[in-house]
């Protein structure tokens, strides 16, 4: 890719940790929300562990342009969905998880309609035509659309401050973006923008959602949800689209179903539970920069001149929102 009537109130409850799928109880157990020992760990692991999905996020655009060259664009989305959920099945299993509360299926459903079906095709069909290097532009709006959607969403105002530097910084992406595509939008952007907005909703949602329940168990019952919708996809899109088997294509839709679609967001929706939607939003200011590189190493474009001054002006937007109080 919850109840919808509640706001999460950030400085009143203590985050829930989050386990590993499979970890023994114990594991979750929160410490006491006063000790000062665990006042500090919870901001330092959660941006750890948010900053580690957001790496892993960065690779996804490459990894989509290689399962590419040997599956069509519904094909490659409907097998990154089918093989998370078949993914997350098992793990939700071996944990013998039980089903969400009721009051959690909708925020659930909005995670599988935004991140789990929404963003994957949509992306995809953008990179049939768009660079990886210019498709990144969605992940460079993509922070500031969560944190707002967040705000919307739970009732939270994070400050001037906060808001500036975001806005600075999903500015910064955005000229260095539009820049390499001389200002022109095309049916890409067209998709990216779509994208960005579904993203953003189910970004903001699994968050929010990760305060309740642990943060693996936010997607894993996510992508089991749209399991029905990517399976279908699947078995109408393969007859109809040509495959072509090669190493760079089997690696990239494995790599968009066990990282980009389940592993990344469960060290996402971790980190977001313990220091919050807004700041680990701010984050991703880096992913299109990760992605710059990657699709250098990986699909050996060029690098534009301007990412080392792009990269160091998102660097100090990103310590600004993070030391920038609610």
């Amino acid at each position: 890719m919850t109840d919808q009537d509640s706001a999460i109130q950030s400085t009143a409850v203590a985050p829930q940790p989050t386990t590993a799928p499979g970890a023994p109880a114990a594991a979750s157990s929160a410490s006491a929300p006063g000790a000062p020992a665990a006042a500090s760990a919870p901001g330092v692991s959660g941006t750890a562990l948010a900053a580690l999905g957001v790496l892993s996020f960065s690779v996804s655009f490459p990894a989509t342009a290689w399962a590419l060259t040997g599956f069509g664009p519904w094909t490659a989305t409907g097998l990154r969905g089918a093989l998370a959920g078949v993914i997350a099945a098992v793990c939700l299993a071996a944990a013998r998880v039980p089903l969400p509360a009721r009051r959690h299926w909708p925020g659930l459903l909005v995670v599988a309609a935004g991140c789990v079906l929404g963003f994957p095709l949509l992306t995809t069909l953008a990179l049939r035509t768009s660079s990886t290097a210019h498709s990144a532009v969605v992940i460079g709006v993509l922070p500031l659309a969560t944190a707002a959607f967040s705000a919307l969403r739970t009732g939270r105002r994070p400050s001037r401050t906060f808001w500036g530097a975001a806005l600075a910084g999903a500015v910064a992406v955005l000229a260095f973006t539009l820049l390499q595509s001389h200002g022109r939008p095309t049916l890409a952007d067209l998709y990216l923008f779509a994208a960005l907005l579904v993203c953003a909703a189910g970004y903001a949602e699994g968050g929010r959602i990760s305060r309740e329940l642990p943060g693996w168990q936010v997607i894993a019952w996510a992508v089991v949800a749209a399991l029905p919708v990517t399976v279908l996809t699947v078995a109408l899109a393969l007859p109809a689209e040509p495959v072509q088997l090669g190493a760079k294509a089997l690696a990239g839709l494995a790599y968009t179903a066990a990282v980009s679609q389940f592993g990344g967001f469960v060290l996402w929706y971790r980190g977001m539970a313990a220091i919050g939607v807004p700041r680990a939003s701010q984050l991703q200011l880096a992913q299109p920069l990760l992605t710059l590189v990657w699709s250098v190493l990986l699909l050996g474009e060029d690098l534009p001149a301007a990412a080392p001054v792009t990269a160091v002006a998102v660097l100090v937007c990103i310590v600004v929102t993070q030391r920038a109080r609610d």
